[in-house]
């Protein structure tokens, strides 16, 4: 799926493709000691890291790797909240344009370097100046500096209330050594500041992660990570069963109720603040036109594709902001109402034909809703054309305006702004659909500068409602977190965030 990247495109999870540099099966032996009295933990992924860059990769196999190799200068908690990180504390001026951002003391990267204030300075100027995926956060910062080795400054054009979850949202935002750069080893070997780090990696089969015993917030319990890619449920879930592998997320959704009532295992189930969605490229005819549009949204099913690619386990949703969160607004403007459909491509002139729906068989998720979709449409008289590449072809065709239709989710979403900003203002960098509409511009912009919360909210469910009457978007749905792991692996929980961290994560004898 796509990250907030453009995880969106990336927001937004990205598809295994091969490590670049290495062979199937060719080890990359990285060295490194830590907490050798601990366990470790044998966990299974849905596919393999492209590459362990962390503000390069758009990849959430790969994100699900280095979440525990990379800090942020600030963290959400399980509430979403942000909270210090390599951060100890900041403040704000008066005017709201100085962030001044003081670090913590003792903090070293993982190969015995110090950090200091200029690796922030580094790391943010690195995405600004390569215009890398998430140098939209910074769209307000117009300078980064810093005064003394503990203390960064962020000086902003204007009021920007969301910058902590821009540094904070893990994706695309971690703090990265300049030596470990410019080797281009970061690739294969990150070094970090996290609770572990990377010891080994054999391309094709495993990534080990090796605890941090100097980790300024504590060595962890558990003295390293395994990280094994299999990408079918039913081999993940016997696995685990066979005492094989012990955490994955790679859950089959048929069996959610029966893994729930299974003692062998702990299911880890919460709401998310990821969506999915379609869109239509508004670039070509007739899908420029908005009643035709919206006859697709009165078309779709939404009830049989979520039953369907989640068995009733996601959450029905005609916006992108989950039912939990403050920034939710309401809205059912759409019902699957084959007449209203007719009657709206009527109006538009448009008597059907064929739509080019553009999946991806490294989300299956997205074929199988393609498939409810071209039943779905053709009582209209609109012949579906699904195509399914591998994600990484998925997003060339995306990127190139190649599609009718295409069907993706985002994910790593905290602020209202990771919701819509990117994805449905004018010219924004992750608007393949080429959405432009004036007043949600307007909106936009105002929410971006806004600091009374309620006001802000108000801004944000204007917008979402006209982005969902004029289908920039057609929301399906908000899938929830599922992870199992075996009762042995204590202090672990699943995050609406969809974070995987295994820093107070232990194993039980």
């Amino acid at each position: 799926m796509k990250q907030r990247i453009t995880l969106g495109i990336a927001g937004a999870l990205a598809a295994a493709l091969a490590l670049a540099g290495c062979s199937a099966g060719q080890s990359v032996d990285i060295g490194g000691s830590g907490n050798s009295s601990g366990q470790t933990l044998v966990a299974a992924i849905g596919g393999e890291p492209d590459q362990l860059d962390p503000q390069k990769t758009s990849s959430y196999f790969a994100f699900e790797v280095l979440e525990n190799v990379y800090d942020t200068l600030v963290q959400p908690d399980a509430s979403l909240e942000m909270q210090p990180a390599l951060a100890e504390s900041w403040t704000t001026s008066d005017d709201q344009l100085t962030w001044t951002f003081t670090l913590r003391d003792g903090v070293k990267f993982q190969d015995g370097s110090d950090f200091t204030s200029e690796d922030v300075v580094y790391s943010y100027r690195r995405i600004i100046d390569e215009e890398l995926s998430n140098a939209w956060k910074f769209a307000t910062v117009s300078d980064v500096s810093a005064p003394d080795d503990k203390t960064v400054v962020i000086t902003v054009s204007q009021p920007t209330p969301n910058l902590l979850s821009n540094l904070g949202g893990f994706k695309g935002m971690a703090v990265v050594e300049k030596s470990n750069v410019e080797s281009g080893d970061i690739t294969t070997k990150p070094v970090g500041t996290g609770p572990f780090s990377v010891s080994d990696y054999v391309a094709g089969d495993h990534i080990t992660l090796t605890a941090n015993p100097d980790y300024w917030g504590g060595a962890p319990k558990l003295g390293g990570v395994e990280y094994r890619f299999i990408s079918e449920p039913a081999t993940a879930l016997a696995s685990l069963k066979a005492g094989d592998i012990d955490w994955t997320d790679v859950v089959p959704t048929q069996q959610v109720s029966q893994l729930a009532g299974d003692s062998s295992v702990t299911l880890g189930q919460t709401p998310s603040s990821d969506y999915w969605y379609l869109a239509l490229n508004e670039a070509k005819s007739p899908w420029n036109d908005v009643r035709v549009r919206q006859a697709i949204a009165y078309a779709i099913d939404r009830d049989a594709i979520i039953q369907a690619v989640s068995y009733g386990t996601a959450e029905p949703n005609q916006l992108a902001i989950p039912q939990q969160s403050f920034w939710y607004t309401a809205y059912d403007g759409y019902s699957t109402d084959l007449d209203k459909a007719k009657q709206l491509m009527a109006e538009a002139g448009f008597t059907g034909g064929t739509l080019d729906l553009l999946a991806t068989s490294d989300y299956p998720e997205t074929v199988t809703a393609a498939q409810i979709i071209a039943a779905n449409l053709e009582p209209l008289g609109i012949q579906v054309s699904i195509r399914q590449p591998d994600f990484s072809t998925w997003l060339d065709e995306q990127n190139s305006g190649n599609f009718d239709m295409l069907m993706m989710g985002w994910l790593g979403n905290i602020d209202p702004d990771d919701f819509y900003y990117a994805q449905h203002h004018t010219g924004g960098a992750s608007n393949a659909q080429k959405f432009s509409d004036a007043e949600v511009d307007k909106l936009l912009d105002a929410g971006r500068v806004e600091t009374d919360k309620d006001a802000r909210k108000d801004l944000y469910a204007q917008a979402a409602t006209i982005i969902a009457d004029k289908a920039s978007y057609i929301y399906l749905y908000n899938p929830s977190v599922l992870q199992v792991w075996s009762p042995k692996v204590q202090g672990y929980e699943a995050r609406a965030d969809r974070a995987i961290r295994f820093k107070d994560a232990s194993l039980s004898e």
